[in-house]
Formats: C-alpha cells, sequence, structure tokens
C-alpha cells in the first residue's frame, strides 16, 4: 500500500490509540485511513470522539451457534455449529430468552453508538432473519430511526436444514409395526426450517439536525446515492443479490459476507473520504471493502485471531 499519508480527521477519533494498527493510505489524492482496534467495543466505543462516525457497518453476534456476546465459542448457551442439542438436532430447540438477550446487548451497542455518530448517519446491521425484530427494537430504543428492512439474497451453498422425524421414531419405545404406521402417518414432514436463501439487514439512521437538505449541507449524511446499484441501469434495491464468497485458506470466519455487498452498501450510505466504523470486524472485510471505496474505516475486534486475519487482508489487499 503506497503513499502513507495519514487523514487526522479518522486517524484520531480514539482519545487513545492503545492496542491500535493503522494502516493509511492515499488515492487519486484522497487520504483515507484504516484503523484496526483489538478490544470490546463495549468499551472501545466510549473512546471514540461525539459525532465523528459518518456510517456503520457491522454484522454483530446474534448468540447462535454457541458464540456469546464477546463472539467466543464455547461460552455461550446457545446451540453450536453442529452436533445436536439435547438429542435435537441445531435450529430445533430454541432458547425463548435468545431475542430479549440480543435486544439488550444490541441496546447497549445503540446508546454507545448514538453519541459518535453524525446526525443523519446510517447503520446496518445483519441480522438472522428471525431475530431481525428484536435487532431493530434493541436499536430503535437506543433513539434510531428504523429506516428498513435489506436483504442480503443468496442461491448457493444454501444448505437445507430441515431434519426428518425418522430418527426420532426409531428411538420411541415401540413395536417396529406401530413405528411404521407413525412415519406413514407423518408422511416425511421435517422440521420448519426452510432453506435459508438471505440474510436481513436493519437500515437504522440517527435523527437530523433539521431538513434533509440542512442536515447534508452541515454533515454530509442522511441522504443516498441512488445511482449505486448492483444491477446496471437498476435502482438500488432494498433486494441485494450477491452470493456467498468462498472460504479462503487465510480466512475461516464462520459468517463472513463478500466484499462487493459491504462496498456496495458503503457506497450507499456514505461518501468518499467518510469514515466508517465496524464494531464487530471480524475477519475485516469492511475494511477491505473501505479501501476499494475510498473510504476511512474504524474496526473493532476482539478475538486476536481475526485481528491477524483482518490485518493481513488490508497490507496484502486480500478479498
Amino acid at each position: 500500500m503506497a503513499n502513507f499519508s495519514v487523514d487526522k480527521n479518522s486517524c484520531h477519533i480514539f482519545s487513545s490509540f492503545q492496542h491500535t494498527s493503522r494502516y493509511p493510505t492515499s488515492r487519486k489524492n484522497l487520504k483515507t485511513s484504516i484503523n484496526i482496534v483489538h478490544g470490546n467495543c463495549l468499551e472501545k466505543l466510549k473512546e471514540v470522539k461525539p459525532a465523528s462516525i459518518h456510517l456503520v457497518v457491522t454484522d454483530p453476534p446474534y448468540f447462535l451457534d454457541g458464540l456469546d456476546a464477546g463472539w467466543e465459542k464455547g461460552k455461550s448457551d446457545a446451540p453450536r455449529n453442529t452436533g445436536s442439542v439435547g438429542g435435537l438436532p441445531v435450529g430445533m430447540k430454541f432458547d425463548l430468552k435468545q431475542g430479549k438477550r440480543l435486544q439488550s446487548f444490541i441496546g447497549k451497542i445503540g446508546d454507545l453508538l448514538f453519541s459518535i455518530m453524525l446526525p443523519g448517519a446510517f447503520g446496518v446491521f445483519f441480522s438472522q432473519p428471525r431475530l431481525a425484530h428484536r435487532m431493530a427494537t434493541g436499536l430503535e430504543d437506543a433513539g434510531f430511526e428504523i429506516r428498513d428492512l435489506l436483504a442480503w439474497h443468496f442461491t448457493k451453498r444454501a444448505q437445507f436444514k430441515a431434519f426428518s422425524m425418522d430418527h426420532f421414531v426409531d428411538r420411541m419405545d415401540k413395536t417396529e409395526r406401530e413405528k411404521i404406521k407413525i412415519k406413514q402417518k407423518l408422511r416425511g414432514r421435517k422440521t420448519p426450517q426452510l432453506r435459508p436463501q438471505f440474510e436481513a439487514m436493519v437500515l437504522i439512521q440517527k435523527p437530523r439536525d433539521g431538513t434533509f437538505i440542512n442536515n447534508w449541507l452541515e454533515h454530509e449524511t442522511g441522504l443516498i446515492d441512488a445511482s449505486v446499484s448492483l444491477v446496471s441501469g437498476f435502482s438500488p434495491s432494498s433486494v441485494m443479490l450477491v452470493e456467498k464468497p468462498n472460504r479462503q485458506d487465510y480466512n475461516r470466519h464462520l459468517t463472513v459476507k463478500p466484499v462487493k455487498l459491504i462496498e456496495h452498501l458503503i457506497k450507499l450510505f456514505s461518501l468518499p473520504g467518510q469514515i466508517v466504523l465496524d464494531p464487530f470486524l471480524g475477519s475485516g472485510t469492511t475494511a477491505v471493502a473501505s479501501i476499494n471505496t475510498q473510504r476511512s474505516c474504524v474496526g473493532i475486534e476482539i478475538d486476536k485471531n481475526y485481528i491477524e486475519i483482518a490485518e493481513n487482508r488490508v497490507k496484502e489487499g486480500k478479498k
């Protein structure tokens, strides 16, 4: 990455830069920087200067697949990514408190984000579809306007997770003849899990200062770039078809997002040179997309392994 110029506005939004990796960049005379911060965003967001962030794009933990609020395995009561829970396959046993825990957690994140985002600034939060309402409610309780529910649509490598009942019938204390009758009565019915082909994205906006025009003239936030589209000749849509990325040897993140999709979101809701924040940076997709779209990025990540992957992707320009 050539020309190590530094944009002071993006590099100094933190009160301190302890445990922070900075990657200044300069393209076409537009100075930007990528700042990767190791730590818990519940703490690190408190260090960000008020009204300094133009856009938030992030994929928070949903308390699924055995991951806790720190995005760490083995510290949650949620079902694991593989195997079964209490004899039931993953996805069949839902914890009714799960959504409430997510809402509470996202509400705390929202409270911190509200003060550091500029008036009119947008935020895009990825969510498991059945929990999107909890994600939205937590953010709305923090003071944000819920502008839309977007959909990341994909068609490939989407596993049909519905589970047959035959295994459970076989384990019943019944005669073989009775089991056959039960299976016939079930007629091949499976658990209520359709093949997933989209992931929800909650679009939020911090309330504006005055009108849309006044807010834009003051902060250059609050309006979208309607010329940006994933499909040439079509206006930007709330359904965005981008195939899932292939997992690379250097990047084994559980929920990695396609760079093309994040680039599209960044171009829709921000301007070149502005600052994009990802408080759950993961393996660094938002940072890579920010470089490609000439935005500065601040990414916070609690997992050291993902920090290393993100830093390598930024330095080597890996997709």
